[in-house]
């Protein structure tokens, strides 16, 4: 299939999956990672023809109905990304759920759930969303804990950990500087540079760390939009788009349904919608059909006595 995924699951491994993302990471390029919250899209992300998919906490909160404030639990969201993990998966694992040992759990499980790395934040627990005001950050010494924490628990050297840092809103930019370095000495492979405010802020980042840097190019939030040609000049390694398929749904789903009590008839909205003939084509339903009769086909008849 065009999507790298059998028709009963994924036909690379989850290694393979890891050592993918893990080659792109060194390969010089500019990894995309578009945001998917549900197997269907994630489907379309990897028809498309992108590197790998992101999942995003905010995206499983609000496809969860919560708002993003630390309530999803390593349960749900290993369990909302093994679904989505077609493709090499980064996920969101907001702030390791916990101390230090939580933080290793957390690898534990995702690195079982298939996903081909996480990120982690150095805010407080309940955290927030990294664009909000009112946010807190631990100190450098508890985050260093807590990456050293995922790194001893990771037993796939290709599992990609990924350090955020949410300290230029509250400490400014040299602080975030100094604190991704020590993340980096921790074991980071990659340094999420949350809630930037300016382009300039990105190669002032971009000049002082080594390690592999991440943009998050999330809307309606502090950070300038710009595009992966300008993080690719920049240096920069991964550029994701954590919400904006979900977001996109979402007003299309307000849409349809105000359209639909309105006029009784979702006739207004057919040039907006996927064919039958192009959702079956993304799931590959005829696949499908193809598997289950030549299953069908190597069925012994009944009737035949065994003359063994």
């Amino acid at each position: 299939m065009k999507d790298g995924r059998g028709l009963l699951g994924a036909t690379a491994g989850a290694a393979d999956k890891r050592a993918a993302l893990r080659a792109g990471l060194n390969s010089g390029r500019l990894l995309r990672l578009p945001g998917a919250f549900s197997p269907l899209v994630a489907k379309v992300v990897a028809e498309v023809g992108f590197e790998g998919v992101y999942v995003s906490g905010a995206a499983v909160s609000a496809d969860l109905g919560l708002p993003d404030i630390g309530l999803t639990t390593l349960t749900e969201v290993a369990s909302h990304g093994a679904q989505i993990a077609d493709l090499p998966t980064l996920i969101d694992a907001d702030t390791g759920f916990g101390e230090p040992l939580n933080a290793a759990r957390t690898v534990t499980i995702l690195e079982d759930a298939g996903l081909a790395g996480c990120h982690l934040e150095d805010q407080v627990s309940p955290k927030r969303c990294g664009h909000l005001d009112g946010k807190a950050v631990v100190s450098t010494d508890d985050m260093v804990k807590r990456v050293r924490g995922a790194v001893s628990a990771r037993r796939d050297p290709n599992f990609i950990i990924c350090v955020r840092t949410d300290a230029a809103g509250i400490e400014g930019v040299p602080a975030a500087i100094d604190r991704a370095k020590a993340y980096a000495d921790a074991g980071a492979d990659l340094i999420f540079t949350e809630a930037l405010t300016e382009p300039a802020d990105f190669e002032r980042f971009r000049a002082a760390v080594d390690t592999p840097l991440l943009a998050n190019m999330t809307e309606f939030g502090k950070t300038p939009l710009m595009t992966a040609s300008e993080f690719e000049a920049l240096g920069y390694k991964m550029v994701i788009w954590p919400v904006t398929a979900l977001r996109i749904a979402a007003k299309a789903h307000e849409e349809l349904y105000a359209g639909l009590k309105k006029d009784g008839s979702q006739k207004a909205f057919m040039d907006r919608m996927q064919t039958r003939a192009e959702l079956y084509e993304t799931i590959d339903y005829h696949g499908f059909e193809a598997l289950d009769a030549s299953i069908v086909r190597t069925i012994v008849p009944t009737g035949t006595p065994d003359k063994g």
